[in-house]
């Protein structure tokens, strides 16, 4: 086959596109109407980012093919695309969609369909009218974003993104040449600036809501870590794998011993042979729950990260149920506390606990038999192993010590990667693999209690913290979840035994301001030594610490911390239309200050007038006033005939004027030597 030979007019006008891109790509001037458009793209591309990691790949694909798409045909100065081609595509990303939603309602659905229409209307913006169409939609989309994060680095990108929007507007309202990028996008940080005064008190003084404004929880699809009312060998061990923060705790009398931090939350005890779950019935048979509160007492307060299950921690063992606003709580038997509606935001509640107290250990042990049911036919070896270890030892303590001790002088380890356990599964672990996460070590030690008719139950939770010497709260991040196992004795109650302890101590006792269970890279960077680590863990709790502060002060802005901070003001028993007038009558004396400032801001800025009226007073007295209905130009052009001026002093007149009409009225921005105050003056001297 022949090749393709280009003719010369097919080479020159690659050429010439080829030039024209390099001159774009090298940072050369562009046409006005290209440099426009390529800062409304950018502006744009950060609108739709936070939209594109969230939603499915596929409309982050298409986003980025659609912004390349018209960012190509705006260097390259090419025309749009004709509508039989859009429109096709178009309805194509509609059923896209539908086939991943099954609906066009919604939160996700609707947000994913306003994102690709904005990325199609930028491919079919013509008239000035679409433009408005796009920034507008931007703003609403920019708004949306908070539906997927209100962290304070989302909050600093729509920030920028804001700045940006407004610049991109400003560009478009020029007629004549715009001023430069950095000018313009100074008078859009001014817009910004201006309206931040007006946003505080809004903010402030605009009555709360009760629940998150944007929060509101959905039928998505998006899944939160946490933990899970069931326990299986593997599903604790996933979220020792995450760094994600689960909740903080700031103590508000003295910090607890570091082997009480235990953060309790599920009781499981209904066990089929493999999986441990919570069953509301258990202990239906038991005696009236009684508590003895011993030993000091530690209040706290715990700001809770959303989970989309209803438990809240806390320590053991809690004086009463907390209060959280919107959503009641209670406290079960075996000390669960339970909200009555899934947390899907994140919530502060405050909690006093005492670690040293007893819990029904004054009930009777047949009162205690459904915390020893095992299912039939399973686990042979292990049942045999208990029968061995009650004959060998007598009574229930040192039947439990036995255990404990078979984890510590056998050849069991401690690993977050255990191997695939297969067939009878504590039988595999305690005779076979030997090597497991805590929920391995908390369901085998349950199971021979309950073989050795000792009442037992595992409950999972947080074990620990990491404490910020910053701003003095303690960090429980997922990668703390933990599993360990409770038992019954007579006259003592239930206590506490953690099994993963006997074979790895260092998991329980390790210091509360390291990072040692951080996974991944990171985490091992955290833990090494010299000023450069200690340089990256403090830049690590200093950004902790401002994320905190913006969780509690401005996330965590809830009706009772707005009624205490207008009480703090004297405000106190001020009712939502109260508020409504105070938050006006700010809003309004904000406005007048401002009105005022940009005032006397003019007078002291605009030195250029100034000089103006002093040439018109210097004209008046030489004989030739400027008259009420006469412009520069129409002043310039009769002081050009006056015959009382001589020539020196007309052709100063002449030129003041007319930098004078480019400065108030002309395309200042297009002058080689632009006009300033020190020209005018020099030029008012000659007239004197």
């Amino acid at each position: 086959m022949k090749p393709r030979v280009q003719s010369k007019g097919q080479a020159q006008s690659q050429r010439k596109s080829a030039f024209r891109i390099g001159h774009a790509l090298r940072g050369w001037p562009l046409a006005r109407d290209k440099a426009d458009t390529l800062l409304l793209l950018a502006a744009c591309a950060l609108v739709l980012a936070p939209h594109g990691i969230v939603l499915p790949l596929w409309i982050g694909g298409t986003l980025i093919v659609m912004l390349g798409w018209r960012a190509w045909i705006t260097l390259r100065g090419n025309r749009m695309p004709p509508r039989w081609i859009l429109l096709p595509l178009a309805l194509s990303a509609m059923a896209g969609i539908y086939l991943q939603y099954r609906t066009f309602w919604g939160q996700e659905a609707g947000v994913a369909t306003l994102v690709l229409l904005l990325a199609f209307k930028l491919l079919e913006m013509r008239a000035r009218r679409d433009l408005f169409v796009v920034i507008f939609l931007a703003f609403f989309l920019l708004l949306a974003a908070f539906f997927h994060s209100q962290s304070l680095p989302s909050a600093v990108l729509t920030v920028c993104t804001v700045v940006l929007l407004l610049t991109a507007q400003l560009s478009f309202q020029y007629t004549n040449r715009a001023p430069p990028l950095g000018q313009r996008l100074r008078f859009g940080s001014t817009i910004v600036a201006i309206a931040l005064p007006l946003t505080i008190v809004l903010f402030v003084l605009f009555p709360r809501i009760q629940g998150p404004l944007w929060g509101t929880p959905d039928a998505g699809s998006m899944a939160r870590s946490g933990l899970s009312s069931t326990m299986s060998p593997g599903s604790v061990a996933q979220l020792a794998l995450s760094d994600e923060i689960a909740f903080r705790v700031r103590f508000l009398d003295g910090e607890p011993p570091r082997d009480a931090l235990y953060w309790r939350a599920i009781v499981m005890g209904m066990y089929d042979g493999r999986t441990w779950q919570r069953d509301a019935t258990q202990g239906r048979n038991a005696d009236p729950i009684r508590y003895h509160y011993e030993g000091r007492g530690y209040r706290y307060e715990i700001t809770q990260e959303a989970t989309r299950h209803p438990w809240l921690f806390a320590l053991e063992l809690p004086e009463a149920t907390p209060s959280v606003p919107g959503n009641r709580v209670r406290m079960t038997p075996d000390i669960q506390l339970v909200a009555t509606r899934p947390i899907t935001d994140r919530i502060r509640y405050e909690v006093r606990s005492y670690p040293a107290s007893r819990l029904q250990d004054d009930a009777r042990a047949d009162a205690m038999r459904d915390w020893l049911i095992l299912p039939t036919a399973r686990h042979p070896q292990t049942l045999a192993l208990a029968a061995r270890l009650k004959q060998t030892h007598a009574g229930t303590t040192a039947r439990i010590e036995a255990v404990l001790n078979l984890f510590r002088t056998q050849a069991f380890r401690y690993t977050l990667e255990p191997p695939l356990l297969t067939g009878d599964t504590v039988d595999t672990f305690l005779f076979t693999t030997r090597a497991g996460f805590c929920e391995h070590y908390a369901s085998a030690f349950v199971v021979l209690m309950r073989a050795m008719d000792i009442p037992a139950r595992v409950v999972t939770g947080y074990q620990g913290g990491q404490m910020n010497p910053v701003d003095g709260f303690m960090t429980v991040r997922q990668s703390d979840a933990h599993a360990w196992a409770e038992v019954w004795l007579p006259n003592r109650g239930w206590l506490r035994v953690d099994p993963t302890a006997a074979v790895a101590p260092e998991r329980v006792e390790r210091p509360m301001t390291t990072d040692s269970t951080m996974p991944g890279a990171f985490g091992a960077l955290l833990q090494g030594d010299g000023g450069f680590y200690t340089a990256l863990r403090n830049a690590r709790f200093y950004w902790e610490a401002v994320n905190n502060s913006w969780n509690q002060w401005i996330l965590g802005y809830t009706p009772e911390r707005q009624k205490s901070l207008l009480d703090a003001f004297g405000f106190g028993n001020i009712d939502w239309q109260e508020m409504l007038w105070l938050a006006a009558l700010g809003m309004g004396v904000l406005m007048v200050f401002a009105g005022m400032l940009a005032l006397l801001q003019r007078k002291r800025r605009d030195p250029v007038e100034a000089l103006h009226q002093a040439f018109c007073k210097r004209m008046a007295q030489l004989g030739l006033p400027r008259l009420l209905h006469e412009g520069p130009r129409a002043y310039a052009q009769r002081l050009r005939n006056a015959p009382t001026l001589n020539r020196e002093r007309k052709t100063a007149a002449q030129q003041f004027l007319m930098h004078y009409e480019t400065y108030r009225y002309g395309d200042r921005f297009s002058q080689q030597q632009p006009v300033t105050p020190t020209v005018l003056r020099a030029l008012l001297k000659r007239l004197r």
